[in-house]
């Protein structure tokens, strides 16, 4: 999964969001080392529905502007928590390396 993927999945964890609170989400989460452009970000959220791990929760017109909003389906909520699984095994096998090298 890649980080973007990962980023948007988490932001949607939460609740569901549309695309400009997606983008600002994972910017905070990132802690600004990630900042989606808008056609990136729907290329990601493009991918993860045809995968089935976030789908269209509904549309609404704000200031004459249509926005999208997005939420994690259940295997959407299964891939993310593996994927931290997996992360979280990469820490701490890295760290117990470095340890070992007294870092």
């Amino acid at each position: 999964m890649s980080e973007q993927a990962f980023l948007v999945l988490t932001a949607l964890a939460g609740q569901p969001r549309h695309g400009y609170a997606i983008v600002r989400a994972v910017e905070e989460l990132s802690e600004g080392r990630t900042v989606l452009r808008v056609g990136t970000l729907y290329g990601v959220l493009d991918r993860l529905v045809v995968e089935g791990l976030a789908e269209r929760e509904r549309e609404e017109v704000h200031q004459g502007r249509l926005r999208r909003y997005y939420r994690l389906t259940d295997a959407g909520v299964r891939a993310l928590s593996a994927e931290v699984a997996r992360l979280s095994s990469n820490v701490r096998a890295a760290s117990a390396v470095l340890r070992a090298r007294g870092v």
